[in-house]
């Protein structure tokens, strides 16, 4: 009689050993995989640290006056100041550095990936299991095989930011393809336009603020991720926060879960702005 008091089949167990299997057998592919997102990060996490704090600030109100206006811009100033104020400088341009580099990746493997599922309904359908799985996997759920394949610190950190911030910007960008109106497509193909350029002068342009609109996204679950990815050494504005957490400081992590707050609405803000001035 079948019961399930006890474990009949040991999942759990085969997962170790396919991951046992993987760091023995592949790290070296592994650390291949790390070296590109290694450079990218300490290459922005230098550049960011580099910048005199009010230039920083300066060029961030800039780009949030032209995107958006002088409100974003008084608000983003307040917000940098504030934050700078608090003591999280460094921690802030750490965080920055980690999603910048984080939506680079996202974005040069997302989009692809999702104007290919657009084009292809074979292709969505294989890609749509496998973006659920990542989308509805617990966030913590990364870090172990994370942790195992690539050590810790800001690059394991960002690895897992990419696991699971690329979903949104994919499903955006395959969702924007696909409302492109069909006879807009077959208009240009009559009038002689390659495949190539139906994509690239039909598409993509009219998909734009899709795609933008899966870019904001992507930020955001990359900020989502930043106090999760400091459990496994990632600095940054995560940082206070898990140590609030472990030390029971409600004030320290209470500043810096607020930082990253205001960071995120900065960057919404932004991006929302950028993306409606595609429509």
């Amino acid at each position: 009689m079948l019961s399930f008091d006890d474990q009949v089949i040991p999942l759990d167990d085969w997962i170790s050993l396919f991951i046992d299997w993987l760091v023995e057998g592949y790290r070296w592919f592994f650390q291949g995989l790390k070296w590109p997102v290694e450079i990218t990060l300490s290459g922005m996490e230098n550049g960011l640290l580099a910048l005199p704090p009010l230039l920083f600030i300066a060029i961030m109100a800039i780009i949030a006056w032209k995107a958006s206006g002088i409100r974003l811009a008084v608000f983003t100033i307040a917000t940098l100041v504030f934050i700078g104020l608090l003591g999280f400088w460094e921690d802030t341009m750490i965080t920055l550095a980690m999603v910048f580099s984080s939506v680079v990746f996202c974005t040069i493997v997302g989009i692809p990936l999702g104007i290919c599922a657009g084009r292809s309904d074979r292709f969505e359908a294989f890609l749509r299991p496998v973006l659920d799985g990542m989308q509805t996997t617990p966030a913590f759920v990364y870090l172990v095989p994370i942790v195992m394949l690539f050590s810790i610190g800001n690059v394991a950190g960002v690895l897992a930011t990419i696991v699971f911030s690329l979903p949104p910007i994919t499903r955006l960008t395959a969702l924007g393809i696909r409302q492109v109106h069909p006879e807009l497509v077959e208009a240009a193909l009559a009038f002689g336009a390659t495949g190539t350029q139906v994509l690239l002068k039909v598409q993509v342009p009219l998909a734009m603020p899709t795609i933008m609109a899966g870019l904001n996204q992507t930020i955001m679950m990359a900020l989502s991720m930043v106090v999760i990815a400091a459990l496994i050494g990632a600095g940054g504005l995560g940082a206070p926060v898990v140590l609030g957490l472990n030390t029971l400081d409600i004030g320290l992590a209470t500043i810096g879960g607020l930082s990253i707050v205001l960071i995120a609405i900065v960057l919404d803000r932004i991006t929302q702005a950028l993306g409606s001035k595609e429509n």
